[in-house]
């Protein structure tokens, strides 16, 4: 019967060796970080003794297993895992007693899986059965055992910064900066670069494009911002790439996001002043981009709070919305448009006026999820159906 996903972890033994790096970690180095984030305790190099509890998770390192899959394993007693083109058995969960048995099967040069599917007492564990939605990441992800090789090793990690990659998010993030991000994210993790480094560089460019703004320099502010929200992608990327997250460096990056944009067209309104401009009806823009970016938010977490979902999830329009809803990047677009044209003053305007549009667009979001809800009708995302 299979665990749930409260009941204590099993010990876990980590098999073989993988000299290739993805992301700057070993099999056995990522598989640990990874398994410790799942509140796995007890891992060990193969042979030491399990007695932390009568089953044992079997774990090959020169394979790249997606997390789902693992979380999946360590609550299903008596399945394993399986290189679907080779046959080898790449994973098992099994007794402490059937180890010695498996371990051998597992570290043969031909270990084909053939041999258990004829036991009732093991089961493979299908990736397509793992295939789910990924709340964070607000994405779906078909999971994946994939061997570690030198020859693997540019196909792994591109096809591993895909998948950690959100999938509901801003026109900038989504189309603009996925390739340099890939490349200066493998560039920090070679170096051995931090999440937390990055995220401190992010937020000495978010002072100094508020400083720059507030004193009329608009487009040497644009170069920190536009900067800014370029590590604001590479940080979160690295942390999971690297399984290096922890809770303080998560509350610096989503605190950073969270606090800055309205310090910025405060910082941007006061610099038009500071440059010889003028802006058209000052204190009801300031209250409209400042209040209204409050209120967007407030919107966005009252519609999770009720509905259980975050907006954007919601329906493919609410997805595509997200795109270009009155957020800080496509924002920035709108103020770098201005300031390009010299006035960025009607940058700012138009800013105001696109978020009084998506307000309202919320607005009629979240009344038509309340009529789903009176109709008896879920409210769930689409990506997770």
């Amino acid at each position: 019967m299979p665990h749930s996903e409260t009941a204590p972890r099993p010990a876990v033994r980590l098999l073989g060796k993988s000299p290739v790096l993805i992301w700057g970690l070993g099999g056995a180095a990522r598989l640990t970080r990874t398994l410790r984030s799942f509140d796995v305790t007890d891992i060990e190099a193969w042979p030491a003794p399990v007695s932390s509890g009568p089953d044992v998770v079997l774990i090959h390192t020169g394979y790249l297993i997606e997390d789902s899959l693992l979380r999946k394993l360590l609550v299903n007693p008596g399945c394993y895992l399986r290189d679907q083109e080779m046959g080898r058995v790449v994973a098992a969960h099994i007794p402490a007693s059937s180890a010695p048995a498996i371990v051998e099967l597992m570290t043969r040069e031909e270990a084909p899986a053939a041999e258990l599917q004829h036991d009732p007492g093991f089961r493979p564990l299908n990736p397509v059965q793992a295939e789910a939605y990924n709340e964070k990441l607000k994405k779906r992800i078909t999971a994946f055992i994939l061997p570690v090789t030198a020859a693997t090793k540019d196909q792994i990690e591109r096809r591993l910064f895909a998948v950690v990659y959100k999938g509901v998010t801003d026109i900038v993030t989504k189309y603009v900066w996925p390739w340099p991000a890939y490349h200066v994210t493998r560039a920090c993790a070679a170096a051995g670069i931090t999440p937390n480094m990055v995220t401190s560089a992010s937020a000495g460019l978010t002072v100094l494009a508020f400083l720059l703004f507030t004193n009329g320099y608009f487009g040497w502010g644009l170069v920190a911002a536009w900067s800014m929200t370029f590590l604001d992608t590479v940080d979160g990327k690295l942390a999971r790439l690297t399984v290096n997250s922890s809770r303080m460096g998560d509350l610096f990056d989503h605190g950073l996001d969270l606090i800055h944009p309205p310090f910025w067209y405060w910082a941007w309104i006061t610099g038009i002043d500071a440059s010889g401009g003028s802006l058209w009806q000052a204190n009801a823009v300031t209250a409209i981009v400042i209040g209204g970016y409050v209120f967007q938010r407030l919107q966005e977490g009252g519609f999770k709070l009720f509905f259980g979902i975050t907006l954007h999830v919601w329906r493919p329009f609410d997805s595509r919305f997200r795109l270009i809803n009155a957020r800080r990047n496509p924002n920035l677009i709108l103020l770098s448009a201005g300031a390009l044209l010299g006035r960025p003053d009607i940058g700012m305007e138009t800013v105001a006026l696109w978020m009084l549009v998506c307000i309202g667009v919320h607005f009629v979001q979240i009344a038509q999820a309340a009529a789903f809800r009176r109709r008896g009708r879920p409210v769930l995302s689409w990506l997770a159906a």
